[in-house]
């Protein structure tokens, strides 16, 4: 019997993965995962996540570890059905009313309604004094310490240190549940995480993600950026969610649009070389996302139904499949993002 490992179907193409944070909108990203680790000749060397990015890359790793890309597309479908399975008894539900149109968002609901208002009102430390957490149990159950620190794949987990506001990357030896859970932290509904006595927020405000440790430390140079925040609205937002939500799209994605204004005027001006100026302007960075996003506000980001879920998984492997068909062959070659839009405040 022949036991060789088969060829991939081209030459392998060192990638990096940039994942953005979402809430259930990750499940976007576990669909654009999913279709992309069916790629044999696409080899994982780096990945950067924040939030539920931070989650799905964690996961990713740890089932990588035990059983290669078959094994993570099966731990980070565990994951979300885990994710589901707790969501069926949140009081975080939709209205029937929004079940019959159609409709994932929350916005209606007279609990998430009263969430909202009790969470600019009340500190977390005395609406949640025990500090639970939901994804705690979970993400005890879906991860172990020891695979992530042997994982092949480089780990870079962003969570904001709350008394600098700067961010701290955790690598694959340092990320536990306690690490994710802090780079997943909203400090109007949790209490900060504390690491190593320093308090921590969501790593979405140093960085969403952060590409800084890929250009540093990773041997590839193409950054495949998955994209679940929309950067661009046509219309201005006239009621309080919507203006909340979009508050909530600007602030999360500041830091990432940062970074890449950065790539693009370095690659005017770096020479070429070794210089850290020149790795910068090396990386060829590349973008998926969906339209989809522009449909759904902030509400939906805690609908974690089974359901909801798949649709994003499902769009999130069409979205995959879409960007393979265009760029599959731009991988390794060039980039595709145009990163001189980002150049010039209008």
């Amino acid at each position: 019997m022949d036991t060789k490992t088969p060829k991939p179907s081209r030459p392998p193409v060192q990638i990096d993965l940039a994942l953005q944070g979402g809430g259930s909108h990750g499940a976007l990203t576990w669909g654009v995962l999913d279709r992309l680790l069916e790629e044999d000749w696409l080899v994982i060397e780096g990945i950067s996540g924040t939030s539920a990015g931070a989650m799905n890359a964690a996961v990713l790793c740890d089932g990588f570890v035990r059983a290669g890309p078959q094994g993570a597309r099966a731990a980070m479908e565990d994951f979300w059905r885990q994710v589901a399975e707790a969501a069926r008894w949140s009081p975080l539900q939709r209205t029937p009313l929004d079940r019959l149109m159609g409709r994932w968002t929350l916005d209606q609901s007279p609990v998430f309604i009263a969430f909202e208002l009790a969470a600019r009102m009340i500190s977390p430390y005395d609406m949640n004094p025990s500090a639970y957490h939901p994804l705690r149990d979970i993400l005890d159950r879906c991860i172990d310490v020891k695979r992530l620190a042997a994982s092949p794949i480089k780990l870079f987990i962003t969570a904001t240190k709350v008394s600098t506001g700067r961010g701290r990357v955790f690598r694959n030896a340092d990320i536990c549940p306690e690490v994710l859970l802090a780079s997943a932290c909203l400090p109007t509904l949790f209490q900060a995480i504390e690491i190593e006595g320093e308090a921590y927020w969501d790593g979405g405000y140093a960085g969403n993600p952060t590409i800084t440790p890929l250009v540093r430390e990773s041997n590839a140079h193409d950054t495949i950026l998955v994209q679940i925040n929309p950067v661009e609205r046509q219309d201005t937002p006239r009621n309080a969610s919507e203006i909340h939500n979009r508050l909530n799209e600007v602030a999360f994605n500041a830091p990432l649009l940062k970074e890449l204004r950065m790539i693009a005027l370095l690659r005017q001006v770096a020479d070429p070389g070794q210089s850290e100026g020149a790795r910068w302007a090396a990386m060829r960075m590349h973008r998926i996302s969906s339209p989809l996003m522009l449909e759904l506000g902030y509400s939906s980001k805690m609908n974690a139904e089974w359901e909801f879920l798949c649709l994003l998984r499902d769009e999130g492997r069409r979205q995959a499949e879409l960007f393979l068909r265009q760029h599959g062959d731009d991988l390794g070659q060039r980039s595709t993002l145009d990163l001189d839009t980002f150049i010039d405040w209008e």
